[in-house]
């Protein structure tokens, strides 16, 4: 097997396991983008003139057979290979001899590893994005059906005040919304095209960049080919921060539940189907799918903190350092993915015990409502007020706390939570996704159709 590099030597085997690692594996997850990326790359070569169109041709054809076993689990990355632009490049000199190795002209593998993290990234956000917006969904559905749910609102884990059951899911539903917006900046960020920064300084050959671009649906050229390549890890980072933040949420919202589904408290019943048992006690229903989401917001958060130590201080242009950036990436992807599937589906399930929720309330929990009433009523200093009722605890009266969660209108508040404006921020934001879907379907089915593109 010919690695790139190969200049007539070969590599201490121990040495070569080390500094191959997981890559070999971790790129069978990018034979699809490393195709793309090389059709684009020999038609970019092919209109400068340093391949014939006939040669395109050939290789376009080679690369689309790799695509359909790579599509089918069938294309294999040898250790020896160390990676997947290796493995293809193999694969093309094998079937063409010297026009294969010709694909490698004016690229380094730095160039494409850059490239394929950003097609890859780039499909995989528009997944995440989709599933938060189908939790966002959800949650304003199972808000709006429990809107006048009372529910009591609490403060250091304590009853403070009467809220409900709508109040507290819109509560994260707005904060994933906020997520949504950084998702949508990684996106942006991500979506611009490094191909042609070589090895961080360029090539001498007029080499069109923009065309590259265009092939590969990006929306701009990464401009300056040293920032291109020491924008690795750096971008990485900040979609990683981004999904940092929809995992912590997601933690908070599984710890809040599994706190009000305990028997004491009883607010919520999640379905048993969600609960694996023990294997000792036999009444047992364990929540472990939001424990895990609980545990796993941590893993995402440590490997954005393992990508920032990584890069940091690296002097400028091409390091290996970065290989280590890629294994983080794709697990901080997976597993924010994974956790808004279970809970979208753990809410679709969720059973609300009003009655339980109703008989929860106790007279002072009602007490920071009648200071305020007692104030504006009697026109004396709310410091007074709450003094006044504070020393007249024992003596308030239980509420209706439907009544009370319902006099409050003003905006954001249980009586008026504002849910239209979020259902329809929602289907806009899912238009814009499955627009920017069919966008790409419409830029890969270009791209692999035509044989002469």
């Amino acid at each position: 097997m010919t690695k790139l590099w190969d200049k007539g030597y070969r590599l201490d085997r121990e040495i070569e396991e080390f500094t191959v690692g997981e890559d070999y594996i971790l790129d069978l997850r990018l034979v699809t983008a490393d195709v793309f990326g090389s059709i684009a790359h020999a038609k970019m070569l092919s209109k400068i003139g340093i391949l014939t169109t006939n040669e395109f041709s050939k290789l376009k054809r080679c690369l689309l057979e790799i695509l359909s076993a790579g599509e089918k689990r069938r294309f294999k990355i040898n250790v020896e290979e160390e990676d997947v632009h290796t493995a293809i490049e193999n694969f093309l000199t094998q079937k063409l001899g010297d026009l294969g190795k010709k694909i490698h002209t004016a690229r380094s593998r730095n160039d494409q590893v850059l490239l394929d993290i950003r097609l890859f990234t780039r499909d995989r956000l528009l997944d995440i994005k989709t599933e938060v917006l189908n939790l966002v969904r959800t949650l304003a559905n199972f808000a709006e059906k429990n809107k006048n749910v009372p529910m009591p609102g609490r403060t250091h884990t304590q009853r403070a005040m009467p809220s409900s059951v709508g109040l507290w899911a819109s509560a994260f539903a707005e904060s994933l919304l906020d997520d949504f917006e950084l998702l949508k900046t990684a996106y942006r960020l991500n979506n611009q095209c490094p191909l042609g920064s070589a090895a961080s300084y360029g090539v001498p050959l007029t080499i069109d960049r923009q065309l590259v671009s265009d092939l590969l649906g990006f929306k701009k050229v990464q401009n300056n080919v040293l920032y291109a390549n020491n924008s690795r890890g750096k971008i990485e980072g900040v979609v990683v921060f981004a999904l940092t933040q929809v995992s912590e949420d997601l933690s908070k919202l599984s710890n809040d539940l599994m706190f009000f589904s305990i028997p004491e408290l009883g607010y919520f019943t999640i379905p048993k189907e969600y609960c694996p048992g023990s294997s000792l006690m036999p009444q047992k229903q364990n929540p472990c799918a939001l424990e895990l989401i609980r545990a796993r917001s941590a893993l995402v958060l440590s490997r954005l903190f393992q990508l920032m130590v990584t890069i940091r201080n690296l002097p400028s242009g091409y390091n290996r350092d970065f290989q280590e950036t890629k294994k983080p990436l794709m697990e901080s992807l997976d597993t924010t993915e994974g956790c808004l599937k279970v809970a979208t589906k753990v809410f679709q399930g969720l059973k609300v015990n009003r009655e339980v929720l109703q008989s929860s309330f106790t007279p002072e929990i009602f007490a920071a409502d009648r200071a305020v009433k007692l104030a504006t009523d009697e026109g004396i200093p709310f410091r007074d007020a709450y003094r006044k009722v504070a020393k007249e605890l024992d003596k308030l009266e239980i509420e209706d706390p439907v009544k009370n969660i319902r006099s409050k209108k003003h905006l954001g508040a249980p009586g008026n939570l504002g849910l239209e404006k979020l259902v329809k921020k929602v289907e806009l934001e899912m238009e814009a996704v499955k627009k920017e879907r069919a966008r790409l379907e419409k830029v890969w089915k270009r791209l692999t159709q035509n044989i002469n593109l």
